[in-house]
């Protein structure tokens, strides 16, 4: 891996970079890479957070995976490392090397398998909660401080005028990103890491139980139902809260400036929090649900020494400020991307949480299995339409953990 690249023929690139307005900055870092390499032709695939997952199962199915390719961390990313489809990097990027070094150690090492590293980490993420600061302001409400004071809050702003928390499910991950930040509030980390592993799992903490009725009651008294919140996008979600309708939002740093681009709700007016536990929670209530997202190069592309340059010219200080600052608003992992100077207030307070944090949660459909995260999937849409209770949800999630073993 350490061979030097050959500059020219055809670079293909898998991102979660498209739609706006995220998509320019992968096409122009291909120009400019292929400016500075005329011989060089880069053919990027650009896909969504939802469409990425199908695409990627597909061209891993048909063993034509991209040399360079988009990966979350997790069971996702071990998958693709047990099955000799991501190159061993450590030589390049292991954290005593130069390139290495250019990253925080924590986002390297959510891309480590056995000592060895495998990803090249773009940026850090984590879950909050937005909000406008206007619409509380004219509700008369307070930053909750607990799960309790955060549900107490919603008639207060539903009577001044806003659905008090925009959501879409019809996706089904935004229900598990309530649920696995529920789950570790509510769960003891140690006891969800095992569940995590079908071998070692039991799922019968009753903390999951508790989360499950919160999150139930949450989409109950705080979210549209009417419009039934199954049915609805997240994106459409995002747009009512971007539009003043709603004043919540449950998203990830990476849409905070996306969330304040050329809708009614500015920068300032946007703040965040954490999603807070509820009163006697006995898992971790400080934990933050989050990971960073990343890159794998191909171990069987004949361009994999192109493709690590091309990820070192991609995580260039200069280009990690770039991602870092408005409108991608993609914090960086690169060390000094995150700045004062380059990233919105909002970008800058929610990575600095996610440093602070004193554990991560990763994100449920990631770090479960494939079968117990499509049964997570199912639960969550049938716990919201009212199909099943929290004890059935439960059932169904430890009939598939067993299939799974």
């Amino acid at each position: 891996m350490t061979a030097k690249p050959e500059y020219s023929g055809t670079l293909s690139v898998l991102t979660k970079f498209a739609g706006e307005p995220l998509e320019p900055y992968f096409e122009d870092l291909a120009a400019a890479y292929e400016r500075k390499h005329p011989k060089v032709n880069v053919e990027l695939i650009q896909e969504t957070d939802q469409s990425v997952k199908d695409k990627t199962k597909t061209l891993t199915a048909s063993d034509a995976l991209p040399d360079v390719y988009f990966t979350w961390t997790g069971t996702w990313a071990e998958n693709f490392i047990r099955g000799g489809r991501a190159a061993d990097l450590t030589e390049v990027i292991g954290p005593d090397t130069a390139w290495g070094k250019t990253f925080g150690e924590s986002a390297l090492s959510a891309f480590a398998h056995d000592g060895r590293y495998y990803g090249v980490p773009l940026y850090n993420n984590g879950k909050f909660m937005g909000y406008s600061k206007s619409a509380f302001d004219k509700a008369g409400v307070d930053l909750p401080k607990t799960f309790e004071e955060l549900i107490a809050a919603c008639p207060d702003l539903r009577e001044a005028g806003y659905e008090p928390i925009a959501f879409g499910n019809k996706d089904g991950w935004p229900a598990l990103h309530y649920l696995q930040q529920l789950f570790a509030h509510n769960v003891p980390a140690e006891v969800r890491e095992a569940d995590y592993d079908p071998k070692t799992a039991a799922w019968d903490d009753p903390g999951y139980l508790s989360a499950l009725r919160q999150f139930k009651t949450l989409v109950s008294d705080c979210t549209d139902t009417k419009r039934g919140t199954n049915g609805v996008l997240y994106t459409s979600a995002q747009e009512a809260f971007g539009q003043g309708k709603a004043a919540m939002y449950y998203q990830e740093i990476l849409e905070f400036d996306n969330t304040t681009s050329g809708g009614r709700l500015k920068p300032g007016d946007l703040g965040i929090f954490p999603l807070p536990a509820a009163a006697g929670a006995e898992g971790d209530p400080k934990a933050v649900e989050g990971a960073p997202e990343g890159y794998f190069v191909n171990a069987r592309s004949p361009r994999a020494a192109l493709a690590v340059d091309f990820m070192k010219f991609v995580t260039s200080i200069a280009h990690a400020k770039t991602l870092s600052a408005p409108p991608y608003g993609q914090p960086s992992t690169v060390v000094g991307a995150v700045t004062r100077q380059t990233s919105s207030k909002a970008v800058q307070e929610g990575i600095d949480l996610v440093n602070k944090a004193p554990r991560l949660a990763g994100w449920l459909d990631m770090v479960t299995a494939p079968e117990v995260a499509d049964a997570w999937l199912a639960g969550g849409e049938a716990l919201i339409s009212g199909s099943k209770s929290p004890e059935q949800v439960m059932d169904s999630v430890r009939r598939a953990s067993d299939s799974a073993t």
